[in-house]
């Protein structure tokens, strides 16, 4: 499903040189689940930026899909982005005069769904995060957990290719962040491809293949059991 060759993102900071990545290769197919790891600064928020298509690289290819993303226009990536990946985001970024309902029937509105489609398309996503019940409810309205499980189905509403969730457990408690990691996990059993992006090990480690981050470099992939102080059965 995606393929990064050779990527590089270099910013200047303060007068310096900051290789945000510098020569990252890596492959991931269809129906998995992957964690990118690295503590602030390795590179994975650039990464992830790059992958659903919010920036683009410097040099190198990045391919979705068997769409060259690299030579595409920023309005052709922003099609992209809509149409192909769904976004989980740390600070859940729901409106907040928005029910449950309203916010994930949002992306299909963009989309230009109509309404009758919308609307069983929005119920079914609430459904499969078990907030049937909560669909009226605004999200000052709702716990953190279940905030986080409305931005889960406002993900998946749009069937996207890909999900991506950066932190998405950043602001949970043990317990929210222990169902929204079995929620993911669900949804990669059901089918999924899923990109999880954290500076956590622990949470890393639901994941079946890490792949770590270090000064814009990848310097461990499970899958080829290189990931640090870890073996084949990590």
């Amino acid at each position: 499903m995606i393929e990064l060759r050779n990527i590089r993102k270099i910013y200047e900071l303060g007068g310096e040189i900051v290789r945000a990545l510098d020569g990252v290769s890596l492959t991931i197919e269809d129906h998995e689940f992957v964690a990118i790891i690295g503590a602030s600064g390795s590179g994975k928020s650039t990464l992830m930026n790059i992958v659903g298509c919010l920036d683009t690289a410097d040099e190198g290819t990045y391919i979705i899909d068997g769409a060259d993303v690299s030579s595409l226009s920023e309005h052709d990536q922003s099609i992209m982005r809509n149409r192909k990946i769904g976004f989980i985001f740390q600070q859940f970024n729901l409106l907040p005069k928005l029910t449950a309902f309203e916010n994930v029937e949002l992306p299909l509105i963009y989309q230009g769904v109509a309404a009758s489609e919308r609307r069983t398309r929005a119920e079914e996503a609430l459904k499969k995060v078990g907030l049937e019940g909560r669909m009226r409810h605004r999200p000052n309205q709702l716990s953190g957990g279940q905030q986080q499980r409305v931005a889960v189905a406002r993900a998946l509403v749009t069937n996207p290719s890909l999900i991506l969730a950066d932190e998405p457990t950043g602001n949970l408690d043990s317990k929210s962040t222990g169902e929204i990691m079995e929620l993911l996990k669900e949804l990669h059993a059901a089918g999924n491809t899923l990109i999880l992006i954290t500076h956590d090990d622990e949470i890393a480690s639901l994941a079946p293949r890490r792949v770590r981050l270090f000064d814009g470099r990848i310097v461990g992939d499970s899958k080829f059991d290189t990931e640090p102080g870890k073996g084949a059965d990590a």
